[in-house]
């Protein structure tokens, strides 16, 4: 192994004085690598912290770009990064916080076709990720390649942390044998997310990565660690492997497992008494409310969000959640067209509308794709 220099005695001098570290830990450390997918919430204070603990070799996995939304808590990014690639302003913020640490990069979307030999190098992985298919893909991918899949979540101000694929610990198809409905879950962007909760789950994920990598301590794998910032509490839950589990054998499409359609999917969809409800983008909503179209039009994002920005033409808000039993508040004699922030909260409730009968069409994109493509004097959030 690479002995530390000293240079590095001294940077990691308060490492080096714990019986529990010492020069034999950090030099394994230094020695040791570790790949992040995702370079959001919680890749942030992970990148960091890893990065600050001298282990020797970091990856960092991400296609996105950052956008100014994403600086509430994501705090590896800065104000003069908006707009480049979030791998390249991660990988200069590593590279100013240690330059002794090897930093790669893979500016592409994990797939499966990619995934085991974007992980294989790694001695463990972390999931910063916030999507069901690329979740699923982490986990089967580290069970294949037999790797600790360090794991995290956040949902407005709860999150989860726990080790997967670790020994004979259980993995997180034993956690979620099956994803949720599309949609059902919805995203940071949709939901919301304390700023500052990414910060503690991320961090408990880079503790449980440097244990890992010290083979000191008890990890989380076998428990799953439940945080509720509103209550300041911890809980722990225990978790087994499934016996009657299906064997992972390969890897398969995520998308379709999770029920995401794919691009380029047809758009339009005409409206049926079953559940159907047509699909239209901003553009061509536009296009046919300058032509007469005079439908009901339903926000169906919360009370708070509608103080950010709201459509003018807007005619009623109901959050989605409360669409199923306030449909006496909704016209049947006119059509519906419906919209949220991005689009699938929206979707449920045109699901949901159009099941009882009402012509639906939902606004594809939502409010920030109406402010970003027809009326950019209207802020997006």
């Amino acid at each position: 192994m690479t002995p530390l220099s000293n240079e590095e005695i001294a940077r990691y001098s308060r490492h080096l004085i714990l019986d529990e570290v010492g020069m034999e830990g950090q030099t394994k450390l230094k020695n040791s690598s570790v790949l992040c997918v995702g370079t959001g919430g919680l890749g942030s204070p992970l990148l960091l912290y890893l990065a600050a603990a001298g282990v020797g070799r970091i990856g960092i996995v991400d296609f996105d770009v950052v956008d100014a939304s994403n600086l509430q808590r994501q705090i590896i990014h800065g104000t003069s990064s908006v707009g480049k690639a979030k791998v390249l302003s991660a990988k200069a913020r590593i590279e100013d916080l240690n330059p002794h640490v090897q930093v790669d990069l893979y500016e592409e979307a994990l797939s499966s076709e990619n995934a085991l030999r974007i992980l294989g190098p790694y001695d463990v992985v972390v999931d910063g990720t916030d999507n069901f298919p690329t979740r699923y893909l982490v986990n089967d991918a580290c069970v294949l390649l037999g790797k600790p899949n360090v794991y995290g979540s956040i949902f407005k101000f709860e999150g989860q942390a726990s080790v997967f694929c670790h020994g004979d610990g259980p993995n997180y198809r034993d956690l979620y044998p099956e994803p949720p409905p599309p949609g059902l879950v919805p995203s940071c962007a949709e939901g919301g997310v304390l700023g500052v909760l990414p910060g503690i789950i991320g961090t408990i994920q880079a503790t449980e990565t440097l244990k890992l990598l010290l083979g000191k301590g008890t990890s989380l794998s076998g428990r799953l660690l439940l945080f509720d910032a509103l209550a300041m509490s911890f809980r722990e839950l225990k978790l087994r492997r499934d016996p009657d589990a299906r064997p992972i054998t390969g890897l398969i499409d995520y998308d379709q497992f999770c029920g995401v359609p794919k691009s380029g999917a047809s758009k339009e969809l005409a409206p049926t008494l079953s559940g159907d409800f047509a699909r239209l983008g901003v553009t061509e909503i536009k296009a046919k409310l300058d032509d007469g179209w005079a439908p009901f039009v339903l926000d169906v994002r919360g009370l708070s969000e509608s103080h950010i920005v709201k459509l003018a033409f807007a005619d009623a808000l109901i959050p989605h959640t409360q669409v199923a039993e306030r449909l006496a508040e909704i016209p049947r004699d006119r059509e519906i067209l419906v919209h949220c922030k991005l689009g699938g909260r929206s979707s449920q409730a045109a699901t949901v509308l159009a099941a009882a009968g009402y012509r639906v069409t939902n606004m594809e994109g939502g409010i920030v794709a109406w402010a970003q493509l027809v009326d950019p004097s209207l802020p997006t959030y």
